[in-house]
C-alpha cells in the first residue's frame, strides 16, 4: 500500500477529454459515473477532493454535429459553451447521489499568473471545500485567447494541487502508467515509481495522447508531475478505470514521490505560474553574479531590454545566447531601463536621484530556471 495516497487528506484528481468522452465527441455518461462514484466516495469519506476535469469542447462535438475537436479557436470556444453546460450538469446530477453539492470553477492564465487573481482563486476554492462543496475546474475555454491558454489541463491541476496545498495529484489519461518505452510495445514495462527527475533520463516522453479529442500527452503529464512534486505534492499517474485502486493506495500507475524540500510559495508560484513579460538580457559577470552567487540583478550587468513591461511584472533573465537561467520581478518599467543600462547604482543615484540606487530585480525577488 502506498501511505503517501492513503494518508493525503487533500486530493486533486485530473482526469482528461479522452477518459470523459465517446471517440466521436459527447460525453460517455457510463465512464463519468464510474469517475464520480471514485471520487464521490472519497469525498464522503472525509477527505477533501477538487476535480480539474478536461472534457467541454469535447463534450460539445456531437451537439454541434462536429465530426472531430476543431483547430480554429472560435469553434473551439463556440463548442465548449456548449459543452461545459452539459459536463457540469452530468457532473452535478452525479455527485448529488452521493449528497454532494458540486462549485463549477473555469480559470484562464492570468487567474493563475496575476498574483492578484491567484490569492482570489485560492480564496473561491478553499470557501467551496470549507462549505462542503466539491470544486471542478477547467479553463476557460469560452473565453480564452490563444496568446493566454494552458492548451491542457496537466499543468492547470499540478497548479490548482498547489494553490490548494494538496496532499496528492492524481493524473488520470487513457495510459495506466508511465513506460519505459511505448505502451504498446511488448518490451515496454510500466515504472512503478519516479524517485528523482534523474530516474527519467532515457526514457522518451514526447509522444502525443492518442486521442482525437484531447491536447495533452504523457510529456505534459511528466511535466506536470514535476511541477507538483517540486512543490512536496506526491502524484499518482494512472488511467480513469483503475482510479479507485490508485486512491486506495495500490501500487497501480506510476508514483512520482515529492521533493523533500518544499520551495516557498511565492517563488514556485514566480517559476511556476507566471508569464514573463519581457527579457533582460545578461552579461557573463551578471549571470556568475545571479546564478552562483544568489545575488540581486544590477543595472551595471544588463546589456540590453526586450518586451513591454510595468514595475512588478515578472521577466526572464536570459544569458549571451537568449537562454532563460531565471525569472524575476522588475523594480522599473521597460521604458526606464535602457538610459539604465551598463551604469552602477551610485552612478545613477548621483545623476538621477536616490530612488535610483536599487536593484532592477532583488534577489528575494528572483528564481532560478
Amino acid at each position: 500500500m502506498r501511505e503517501v495516497v492513503t494518508g493525503a487528506r487533500r486530493v486533486v484528481v485530473k482526469v482528461g477529454s479522452s477518459s470523459l468522452t465517446t471517440a466521436a465527441g459527447g460525453i460517455d455518461e457510463q465512464r463519468v459515473d464510474a469517475l464520480v462514484d471514485v471520487l464521490g466516495g472519497l469525498a464522503t469519506s472525509g477527505r477533501e477532493v477538487v476535480l480539474v476535469s478536461s472534457g467541454a469542447i469535447a463534450a460539445g462535438l456531437a451537439p454541434l454535429r462536429l465530426r472531430r475537436r476543431p483547430r480554429d479557436l472560435a469553434t473551439q470556444q463556440a463548442a465548449a459553451s456548449v459543452g461545459q453546460g452539459l459536463l457540469i450538469g452530468r457532473y452535478a446530477a452525479g455527485f448529488a447521489r452521493h449528497g454532494l453539492t458540486v462549485g463549477q470553477v473555469l480559470l484562464t492564465v492570468d487567474d493563475v499568473t496575476r498574483r492578484a487573481h491567484y490569492r482570489n482563486a485560492y480564496r473561491t476554492l478553499r470557501k467551496l471545500l470549507d462549505l462542503g462543496a466539491l470544486p471542478i475546474v477547467n479553463e476557460n475555454d469560452t473565453v480564452a485567447t490563444e496568446e493566454i491558454r494552458f492548451g491542457d489541463n496537466d499543468r492547470l491541476a499540478a497548479l490548482v494541487a498547489a494553490l490548494v496545498d494538496a496532499e496528492l495529484l492524481v493524473l488520470l489519461s487513457d495510459v495506466d502508467g508511465l513506460y519505459t518505452g511505448s505502451p504498446s510495445d511488448p518490451a515496454s514495462q510500466r515504472i512503478s515509481t519516479v524517485a528523482r527527475h534523474e530516474d527519467l533520463s532515457g526514457i522518451s516522453i514526447s509522444r502525443p495522447g492518442k486521442s482525437g479529442v484531447g491536447t495533452g500527452g504523457m510529456v505534459t503529464k511528466v511535466e506536470a508531475a514535476q511541477i507538483a512534486t517540486g512543490f512536496g505534492i506526491p502524484v499518482v499517474l494512472t488511467s480513469a478505470p483503475l482510479a479507485g485502486s490508485a486512491l486506495a493506495g495500490d501500487e497501480v500507475g506510476t508514483l512520482f514521490r515529492a521533493a523533500e524540500k518544499r520551495p516557498a510559495a511565492r517563488l514556485f508560484w514566480l517559476a511556476h505560474a507566471t508569464a514573463p513579460r519581457g527579457r533582460l538580457h545578461l552579461d557573463p559577470g551578471a549571470v556568475t553574479a545571479v546564478v552562483a552567487r544568489r545575488k540581486s540583478l544590477l543595472p551595471a550587468g544588463i546589456t540590453a531590454v526586450d518586451g513591454s513591461f510595468a514595475a512588478g511584472d515578472p521577466v526572464d533573465l536570459v544569458d549571451s545566447e537568449g537562454a532563460p537561467v531565471a525569472r524575476g520581478l522588475v523594480n522599473y518599467d521597460a521604458v526606464e531601463l535602457p538610459a539604465l543600462l551598463g551604469r552602477s547604482t551610485p552612478e545613477l543615484a548621483a545623476a538621477l536621484g536616490p530612488g535610483y540606487e536599487r536593484e532592477v530585480v532583488h534577489r528575494d525577488d528572483l528564481v532560478l530556471l
